[in-house]
């Protein structure tokens, strides 16, 4: 028996070892659907997909979450569960999970939207139905299905510029409240409200709230302002004011005031009353204003007061008196009735301090004496001020000192020069005069105990005197400064450098510079330097306005730019324009040159004529033959062609020879024939006519013209015979 049990244990135990599962999905749904409208009904389901090794029982914990955070936690024996929701509301839109555990082993679903559309129509409440103007009225507006944060927007309807609206934000409640002034002339007043509620999953508004009516009535009547015993009153004198005020039992105020200061006030009453003696400040317009919230209605009359006696007057010697002399104050006073009380007192910073109870006072006057003076007079309860009288005394001013700043011995003209002119001592303000020799240059006023400064140009070469002069509103004494010299020195002027000879100079002979300034302080100090050479040829310090430099032998050598530069005490360095100097031959070589260029020119031309000569010589004597016969005429005038007699018939074999001859004329000649030169010769003709009549002898000229033409023409030299 003991044997089966143990064997039963042993397989239950095995059993137990294989409950093997693992959770596949979780998974969550939305019933009836993903978005719901405003108040309907929603049900989250969550359901767990789990596979186990048996048939065994696991237990699920399902936790639901929205936006993160835990809206509930179920356990179950089942694989699924829901949450419900009777009536979706805004807040209820958001992203949800749903999470299952089992045992050790747990699981999430995927992320789902819900979202629940449209908001609830407010409720908008009035706490007062009937208002008074300027009464604070209070609206409510409530959304008590709705969670927050809810935007309410108030509206006030049929108002002349359209509605006015105003918006509020409730992070913590769904209701908020409102208080709107119930304004002057308002009558019915209309309201509703709007509520509307953001998230990041969107954006809802509800419909307009019902319209809310309030009626608004009259609080208090016009106020009435009445003086006693009248308007017109004398300074001095006891007036009670009153002002009074029909009203509906609301906690009004009133208030009695002049120009903007309030006189007295009360509330919860209809009646104000004030007591006042008056005096000439209390002449003016009074008014009576009641209000109640933003409710105001005044009435306002005007006092007439009379004056009882003047304001005292303050009469003094002086405004500025010399320290030393004496200050005299006396209070006089106009009026009707003997004064009861008059003081002098001194003022500062608001503070009074009293110097004596009488209408005079008199003290030699001292620097500490410098202060602000009144006096005051009593009548009747009636106290008058008179104006302030400022009075300063003044101690006289030291001997000014004058100085440069920086301190220098010499100045250049033309620079201005700083001054420093202070008296030690002496009452502020004090006047400073700056002249230079007996002339005013410049003045200025200093109202603390720092020196004056000024500023002054030289003009004039040589010794300038300056001095300085104090003075304040002390009567008697002005102090003058010795008097300052000061050295004015001017820089050199334009500087011109000239040469004699100028520009050009022979070689050997000697040239003198003259450097000269038009202007400026002496000494001058002289250089002359050669271009690009800082070295100075000359140098000299003169006390004149230029110097001569004179150089006895010059060379090729020294040819160039030179210039001249001069300065003085101020340092100011002035320089010349460049002038060019060029060494060039003497006399004596330009004469050398020019017989050894005449020489030349002579030989070369005595060899020209030689040749030209030669050449002519050569021209004229070559074998010179002639062509043909000179052309001759019949006795009709007829020039007749060679071989041709006078009738015009042709003599045979007249022209080869001719021809042949003036061909080896022509090929003797040689290139250097090659201008054609004319020659005349005397020849004689004779002109036989055998078939008209005798052949006639004798002789006539003829001058024969000879042409030589060039080989390469290609042309037969050619005869002509003119008769005379």
């Amino acid at each position: 028996m003991c044997l089966a049990l143990l064997v039963i244990l042993l397989h239950c135990s095995s059993l137990k070892a294989r409950e093997v599962f693992t959770i596949n999905k979780v998974e969550i749904r939305a019933d009836p659907s993903l978005q719901v409208p405003n108040g309907d009904a929603l049900t989250i389901l969550c359901i767990a997909d789990i596979s186990k090794s048996g048939n065994f029982m696991i237990e699920h914990h399902f936790t639901f979450f929205k936006d993160g955070r835990i809206l509930s936690d179920i356990t179950s024996l089942q694989n699924r569960t829901e949450y419900k929701i009777p009536a979706a509301r805004f807040a209820d839109t958001g992203e949800y999970v749903c999470m299952v555990k089992a045992k050790e082993k747990k699981k999430k679903s995927e992320v789902m939207l819900v979202k629940v559309t449209g908001l609830p129509k407010p409720k908008l409440t009035a706490l007062k139905n009937m208002v008074t103007e300027g009464e604070e009225l209070v609206l409510k507006c409530e959304v008590p299905e709705e969670a927050p944060p809810l935007t309410f927007t108030f509206q006030k309807l049929l108002t002349p510029g359209g509605p006015v609206t105003r918006t509020k934000k409730e992070l913590e409640k769904n209701f908020t409240t409102i208080e709107i002034p119930v304004e002057p002339g308002d009558k019915i007043l209309r309201f509703q409200c709007i509520a509307s509620v953001y998230s990041a999953h969107g954006m809802q508004e509800s419909a307009p709230s019902d319209v809310e009516l309030v009626t608004v009535v009259e609080p208090f009547s016009t106020p009435a302002l009445v003086i006693e015993p009248s308007l017109n009153v004398t300074e001095g004198d006891n007036v009670k004011l009153v002002c009074r005020v029909v009203v509906r039992n609301y906690d009004i105020e009133i208030i009695i005031q002049k120009d903007k200061v309030i006189l007295n006030s009360t509330r919860g009453q209809n009646t104000l009353t004030y007591f006042t003696k008056v005096s000439m400040q209390d002449n003016g317009n009074y008014t009576c204003k009641v209000e109640l919230g933003s409710v105001s209605k005044e009435k306002t009359v005007n006092m007439v007061v009379t004056e009882l006696f003047s304001k005292p007057e303050l009469i003094h010697s002086a405004k500025m008196i010399d320290e030393g002399d004496w200050l005299q104050l006396q209070c006089k006073v106009k009026g009707l009735l003997p004064v009861t009380k008059i003081s002098i007192k001194t003022r500062y910073l608001g503070k009074d301090n009293l110097l004596n109870d009488s209408s005079s006072f008199i003290t030699k006057a001292h620097v500490n004496n410098t202060a602000t003076y009144i006096c005051t007079a009593e009548i009747n309860g009636i106290i008058k001020e008179s104006d302030p009288v400022k009075i300063n005394v003044y101690a006289p001013v030291s001997i000014p000192q004058l100085w440069i700043v920086p301190s220098v011995r010499d100045v250049i003209l033309g620079r201005a020069i700083r001054f420093q002119c202070q008296s030690m001592y002496g009452t502020p303000p004090i006047t400073y005069k700056f002249f230079r020799g007996n002339k005013t240059v410049n003045s200025s006023q200093i109202f603390n105990k720092l020196p004056a400064e000024f500023r002054d140009k030289p003009t004039e070469v040589g010794v300038e005197q300056y001095s300085c002069e104090a003075s304040n509103h002390h009567s008697h004494i002005r102090k003058r400064s010795r008097e300052l010299n000061i050295t004015v020195i001017a820089p050199v002027g334009k500087v011109n450098l000239i040469s004699v000879p100028k520009r050009e100079v022979e070689d050997g002979k000697g040239i003198s510079f003259r450097c000269y300034v038009e202007t400026g302080s002496l000494p001058i100090n002289f250089k002359l330097l050669k271009q690009n050479n800082r070295k100075p040829i000359s140098e000299d310090t003169k006390m004149d306005t230029e110097v001569i430099w004179y150089k006895e032998t010059w060379s090729k050598q020294d040819s160039g730019e030179y210039f001249c530069e001069a300065s003085n005490p101020t340092n100011i360095v002035q320089r010349s324009d460049v002038i060019s100097i060029n060494v060039i031959l003497a006399s004596w070589q330009k004469v050398l040159i020019a017989l050894f260029v005449l020489v030349i020119i002579v030989i070369l031309g005595c060899g020209g004529c030689c040749w030209y000569l030669w050449k002519k010589r050569k021209a004229k004597h070559p074998s010179i033959e002639m062509s043909g016969s000179a052309g001759v005429t019949n006795s009709a005038g007829v020039k007749l062609e060679p071989r041709q007699n006078s009738d015009g018939q042709y003599y045979p074999g007249y022209m080869d020879d001719s021809e042949n001859h003036m061909k080896a004329t022509d090929e003797n000649k040689g290139p250097e024939h090659e201008i054609t030169e004319v020659e005349y010769t005397e020849v004689e003709v004779s002109t036989p006519d055998p078939h008209r009549a005798p052949v006639q002898k004798g002789t006539e000229p003829v001058y024969s013209e000879i042409r030589k033409a060039n080989n390469d023409s290609g042309e037969n030299r050619y005869s002509s015979t003119d008769s005379w």
